[in-house]
């Protein structure tokens, strides 16, 4: 089974609000509609299996309809669709929001703290870890435009959260942290015992960054994604074998990682 770790799919009422607001903070522009009928008709002309769909409530009163939506997607496509849900921490029903998360079947949940409005270390997370704690599998957005100490996440405040939570699984989105990837090799980073995945980077990141953390990092701890609709799964796929001057062997086993991690 091949699987795509990073994607996204909008509620049509949203999605073009959406595709705007994301071109304005990353300058890329979408390649595709944004809706879950164009992610999975990708992947699967892409050979990949299935999807894992990420939402992120960036305010606590997106939370519920934000797991509404991603508990909707899981049982519509349970073949094609894993999902992701979404906590933030001024919702103060955030331990039964990951209750009825966990009730429905969702295995992970998606964090961006710099779209959520506060710091991977703030103290009001520390519960909040610890209760996600060998439950879920998390997603955490790392980096930005602004260097360490002065944006959400970065790879030392991630370091430091494996450091505090060792049972929480992690990955680290974007070859550990989009812009970061300096700081991923200084942090020692590159070398913890978590999961990256791929996207957002291979258009971005030089070749002597994306090499140096390719072998620095555990192999098996390598997870496709595209971050669609900001890349085609297809291509972002033909892209890191091509970069990476991975074999067809190497290249199939970052594909198939998550189903390990995620118990498939």
């Amino acid at each position: 089974m091949y699987y795509d770790v990073h994607t996204h799919a909008f509620h049509p009422k949203i999605v073009k609000k959406v595709l705007v607001q994301l071109e304005e903070h990353y300058g890329l522009p979408a390649v595709g509609s944004g809706l879950i009928t164009d992610l999975l008709d990708r992947i699967h002309r892409a050979g990949i299996n299935k999807a894992v769909v990420h939402t992120a409530a960036t305010t606590p009163a997106q939370v519920i309809p934000a797991n509404n939506w991603a508990i909707a997607l899981a049982e519509r496509f349970p073949d094609d669709v894993i999902s992701f849900g979404s906590i933030h921490p001024g919702f103060d029903r955030w331990r039964w929001s990951l209750d009825r998360l966990q009730q429905a079947g969702i295995r992970g949940i998606k964090l961006h703290p710099d779209f959520q409005g506060y710091s991977l270390d703030a103290p009001e997370m520390e519960p909040i870890f610890e209760e996600m704690s060998g439950r879920f599998v998390v997603m955490l957005h790392v980096g930005d435009q602004n260097p360490p100490g002065q944006n959400a996440t970065d790879p030392y405040k991630v370091l430091a959260l494996h450091k505090k939570f060792p049972k929480l699984q992690l990955i680290a989105a974007h070859f550990g942290g989009v812009y970061h990837w300096k700081w991923v090799l200084d942090s020692g980073l590159a070398d913890a015992n978590i999961y990256f995945d791929t996207s957002s980077t291979l258009s971005l990141i030089p070749d002597d960054q994306l090499k140096e953390i390719f072998r620095r990092h555990p192999r098996d701890k390598f997870l496709f994604g595209s971050d669609y609709p900001l890349a085609d799964p297809g291509e972002e796929m033909l892209e890191l074998k091509k970069r990476l001057s991975l074999s067809q062997q190497e290249l199939e086993d970052i594909m198939a990682h998550t189903g390990a991690l995620l118990g498939e």
